[in-house]
């Protein structure tokens, strides 16, 4: 298990397949279901970007969730000017997920401009320009920031430590620490929400002929007979939504195949 609480794997390591890659897909396609079976993939869309919403409180991100929009490419378009009338190109649109995820995750203006291939000045006006537009995300990881300095630990959701001094500080520097300390209520509440929903999947579905086989980050993988994948895939995107009463709605993806990358949909 990793310090956030998700589940993790080794010889091999699961977790760290790449799910874009060629090869990370001829790796996946490796898993192929007994005759007569097939995969179940269930994936939790943007949950992390959704915690941070309910545990923030930010009502203009809530609402952007509750309005079903693209939220990667709402950020590009208000980061970059781009009216709403006007197509977005696909690296536009990247560039708005690596700047969501990057705040997630503390990304500093000069990591950000790596990332992106721009001026540390431009990267460090993206990050303020995302700020002014979500102030109570701002506050939020303030105040993360304050409890973990005041207290030594900080708390997902449910209430779930993890003490500052348990972060691998190796060849770290203090800022690491403080980024990785505000990140760990998001991910860790990820975690936490996912294994709440596989204990209620686990109940849901004893009487019917599935299993539950892997865990991998906010996706879960399941084992089934053919005739009963839609009623499995129904009874495991119900559990998964439904495990958590959040501001805003949670959305899971499910998708089946003969194997796990075809399972990917």
């Amino acid at each position: 298990m990793t310090g956030t609480g998700r589940l993790s794997s080794s010889d091999p390591n699961l977790q760290n397949i790449p799910i874009r890659t060629e090869d990370g897909r001829r790796i996946r396609s490796a898993f192929i279901a007994p005759p007569g079976r097939c995969f179940i993939v269930a994936d939790y869309s943007q949950v992390e970007l959704r915690i941070l919403a309910h545990m923030s409180g930010d009502e203009n991100l809530i609402e952007a969730f509750k309005k079903g929009e693209d939220i990667h490419a709402k950020t590009a378009r208000e980061i970059l000017g781009i009216p709403e009338g006007e197509p977005l190109k696909p690296e536009e649109r990247r560039m708005g997920k690596t700047i969501n995820f990057g705040i997630i995750y503390g990304m500093s203006g000069f990591r950000l401009s790596r990332e992106l291939g721009i001026p540390v000045s431009v990267a460090n006006e993206y990050i303020d320009s995302y700020f002014r537009r979500y102030p109570k995300v701002r506050e939020y990881f303030d105040k993360v920031a304050e409890s973990a300095r005041r207290d030594g630990y900080v708390t997902t959701l449910f209430g779930r430590r993890r003490n500052i001094s348990d972060i691998d500080t190796t060849g770290r520097d203090r800022d690491f620490v403080m980024r990785a300390a505000i990140n760990a209520p998001i991910q860790g509440t990820a975690a936490d929400i996912i294994k709440l929903a596989m204990v209620k999947i686990d109940r849901d579905i004893r009487s019917l002929p599935a299993d539950m086989v892997l865990q991998v980050h906010d996706e879960l993988v399941l084992e089934c007979d053919l005739e009963a994948r839609e009623e499995v895939a129904k009874i495991v995107e119900e559990d998964m939504v439904s495990v958590v009463d959040l501001a805003l709605p949670l959305v899971v993806d499910v998708h089946w195949g003969k194997n796990w990358n075809e399972a990917h949909g």
